[in-house]
C-alpha cells in the first residue's frame, strides 16, 4: 500500500518553517494565497507574525482570511481588518479578506451532503494556496488542522453556515438552531475541502501544520483555555489527509501526560471523522511515512 510523505521537525522557529517547506521540493505557482487564522481578538494562540513572516515572504504570498459565522469582531469586514492589523499581520505581508466584497459558489461533486461550497469571490484571484494551519483542539470539530482550515477557513460567512448546518441554511443568525448530527457536519467539512481542491487543483495546494500552543480551544475563541501539553513541532505535506492524521496520531502517542484533555476534546467530537471522510472522497491517504528533517 502506498503511503503519503509527511515531513516533520520538532523545532518551531522561522528558520525551521522555511526548511520544512523547502524539504517538500514544491513550487507554488502564480499568485499565492497563504491561508491562516488571524485569530479572534482576545485569543493569543494563533500563529504569530514573527514565526511565519519569512515563509510568507519567501513564497511572495498574500495572507488570506474569510469572515466568521458567529457574533464577534471578525464577522464584520471592517472590524475584521482592525483585528488583522492589531495582530500584526499587515506588517509582514499583503492581506485579503476573501469574502469582503461577496461570495461565489464552487461545485462539490459526489459529496456526502454538499453539492456546492460557498467561498469569498476573491479566491478566484489566486493560483495556488499555502494552507498554513495551527493544529489545536476545537469546540465543535474536535480539532482543527489543514482540513478545517481549507473547509471552514476558506468558506465565506454563508459558506461556513452552509457547512455547519449540512446545507440547511446560509443564514448565520439561525445556524445554531439547525445543527445536524455531528458526523454530517464533519462530512460536510470534507465535502467543502473537495470543492476547494477540485477548484484550485490538488497540485496547487501544500499544507503545513504547526502543532504548538495545543489548547483544546480554537483560535476562533476569544478566551481559549491554556494548553495542558507541550508543543510537538511542525508537519508538512502535499496530502491534507495524511498531515491531519499524523498530527492526531502525534497527540495520541505523545508521552506528555497533559495530552488527556486534548484527546478527550478530539474524541468526544469524533474529530477523526473529517480525516476518514476526506480519505473516502479521495483527497488523500491515511497511511503515511514521517520524514524527519
Amino acid at each position: 500500500m502506498s503511503k503519503a510523505k509527511v515531513y516533520f521537525t520538532s523545532e518551531i522557529t522561522p528558520e525551521s518553517l522555511l526548511r520544512i517547506f523547502n524539504a517538500m521540493g514544491v513550487r507554488l505557482k502564480g499568485k499565492v494565497a497563504v491561508k491562516i487564522s488571524t485569530g479572534e481578538p482576545g485569543g493569543h494562540n494563533f500563529l504569530q507574525p514573527s514565526l511565519i513572516s519569512d515563509l510568507v515572504s519567501s513564497v511572495q504570498g498574500t495572507i488570506v482570511e474569510s469572515c466568521t459565522a458567529y457574533k464577534g469582531r471578525r464577522l464584520d469586514p471592517k472590524e475584521h481588518w482592525r483585528s488583522i492589523k492589531e495582530h500584526g499581520f499587515m506588517d509582514i505581508a499583503p492581506c485579503d479578506i476573501l469574502d469582503e466584497e461577496g461570495d461565489m459558489e464552487i461545485p462539490v461533486t459526489n459529496g456526502f451532503h454538499l453539492d456546492k461550497d460557498i467561498v469569498g469571490k476573491n479566491l478566484a484571484n489566486y493560483d495556488s494556496i499555502l494552507m498554513l494551519s495551527h493544529f489545536k483542539g476545537h469546540i465543535m470539530g474536535g480539532f482543527g488542522g489543514a482540513l478545517k482550515n481549507m473547509s471552514i477557513g476558506i468558506a465565506s460567512t454563508k459558506g461556513k453556515t452552509y457547512i455547519h448546518t449540512a446545507t440547511v441554511t446560509t443564514d448565520y443568525r439561525v445556524m445554531f438552531d439547525n445543527l445536524p448530527p455531528q458526523d454530517h457536519f464533519l462530512e460536510s467539512m470534507a465535502d467543502a475541502c473537495k470543492g476547494v481542491v477540485d477548484y484550485m487543483g490538488a497540485e496547487n495546494i501544500v499544507y503545513i501544520n504547526v502543532a504548538n500552543r495545543l489548547s483544546v480551544d480554537c483560535d476562533c475563541s476569544d478566551h481559549p483555555r491554556e494548553p495542558e501539553m507541550g508543543d510537538i513541532g511542525i508537519f508538512a505535506s502535499t496530502d491534507p489527509v495524511a498531515i491531519d492524521q499524523a498530527c492526531y496520531d502525534a497527540v495520541v502517542n505523545s508521552p506528555d501526560e497533559g495530552k488527556k484533555s486534548l484527546i478527550e476534546r478530539m474524541n468526544s467530537r469524533h474529530g477523526i471523522h473529517i480525516v476518514e471522510a476526506s480519505c473516502e472522497l479521495g483527497l488523500g491517504l491515511r497511511e503515511y511515512e514521517i520524514i524527519n528533517i
